[in-house]
C-alpha cells in the first residue's frame, strides 16, 4: 500500500491526540517530577549541541515539550511544533507551570515553515522517535535548511535503523529487512509509556528510514554534516536482554555491542 492511499497523517494525528492524557498522567514522563526539575536532555545531547544561551532553537515534533523546556531552561529561546493540538496545548500548560519563556505552535512538520512565518533559528532539533513518522525524509531536510539561519545547525537524535531489524526477545538475530522502509501500518493498543492503557485510535503508519536515506537527505538539501555518532545505549528496555546503567539500557557485558541510538550534527553554511 503506498502513502497516497494511506491517510498517514490522520492516523498518526488521532493516534497521538488520544495518548496525550495518558503521557501526562503517567510515570513514564513523570511531568510531575519534571515540573520540580526541568531537564530531560542526556549528557551526550547537551555535550554535543553546546552551549545554547541566548540561541533560537526549534524543536520539530516536541509532542508535550519537555525535551523543548529542557532547551528553554538552559538559556534558549525556544519555539516547539507539533502537529498534536493537545500536545501542544499541554506543552503551552506545563511552560507556564515551570514559567519557561518558550511558546509552541500546532502545525505539521512539513508545513513548519509557514505555520512559523519564515522565522529562522540558530537550531533546528529533532528528538527521539520524530523520524518514524514522516514518509518524506527529502522534503523534511528541506524544510529544515530554510528554518536554519546562515551558521545554524541541525542536531538530531534517534534510535538507530539496525536495532530495529533484531528480535525483540534477545536482540541478537536480525529478524526484519533492514531495507524495507515501509509504509507499515500497525495496529497496537495501549503506549510505550503504558501499555495496559485504553485506547480507540490504535492504527499508526510508520516508515523504517535507514542510515543512509537520513544522511542522503540532510547532505541533499545542503547541509554540511559535522558528525555522526552512535550509541551503543538507549532509553528503554527493547529487548529483554537489555540491562539498565547509569545513562540507559544496553546489553549485558561481554556480548557484542550493536548501536542503538544515534546522533547528527549538520550546519547550514554561512553564505
Amino acid at each position: 500500500m503506498t502513502d497516497q492511499e494511506l491517510d498517514w497523517r490522520g492516523l498518526n494525528r488521532s493516534h497521538w491526540d488520544e495518548r496525550v492524557p495518558i503521557h501526562l498522567s503517567g510515570e513514564f514522563y513523570d511531568v510531575a517530577g519534571f515540573v520540580r526539575h526541568p531537564d530531560v536532555l542526556r549528557a551526550f545531547e547537551v555535550t554535543e549541541v553546546g552551549d545554547v544561551s541566548g540561541k533560537r532553537l526549534v524543536h520539530l515534533q516536541c509532542h508535550i515539550g519537555l525535551d523543548s523546556l529542557s532547551w528553554a531552561a538552559r538559556g534558549a529561546s525556544v519555539v516547539g511544533l507539533d502537529f498534536s493540538v493537545p500536545a501542544v496545548e499541554a506543552a503551552q500548560a506545563i511552560a507556564a507551570e515551570v514559567k519557561a519563556g518558550a511558546r509552541f505552535v500546532a502545525a505539521d512538520v512539513y508545513e513548519a515553515v509557514e505555520a512559523l512565518g519564515g522565522e529562522t533559528f540558530n537550531v533546528v532539533y529533532t528528538g527521539l522517535g520524530a523520524l518514524c513518522w514522516l514518509p518524506d525524509l527529502t522534503r523534511w531536510a528541506r524544510v529544515v535548511e530554510r528554518l536554519l539561519a546562515p551558521g545554524g545547525f541541525l542536531y538530531l537524535v534517534e534510535f538507530h535503523p539496525f536495532a530495529h531489524t533484531l528480535d525483540d526477545a534477545t536482540g541478537r538475530t536480525v529478524a526484519f529487512d533492514y531495507f524495507d522502509e515501509g509504509p507499515h501500518v500497525w495496529t497496537d493498543p495501549g503506549s510505550y509509556a503504558d501499555p495496559a492503557a485504553a485506547t480507540r485510535k490504535n492504527t499508526t503508519v510508520q516508515y523504517e528510514h535507514r542510515l543512509g536515506s537520513v544522511i542522503s537527505a540532510v547532505a541533499g538539501a545542503g547541509l554540511r554534516i559535522d558528525f555522526l555518532h552512535e550509541h551503543d545505549m538507549t532509553l528503554f528496555r527493547q529487548f529483554a536482554s537489555l540491562v539498565r546503567g547509569s545513562d540507559g539500557f544496553r546489553l549485558r557485558e561481554g556480548l557484542p555491542r550493536v548501536p542503538l541510538m544515534y546522533s547528527l550534527r549538520a550546519a547550514k553554511p554561512c553564505q
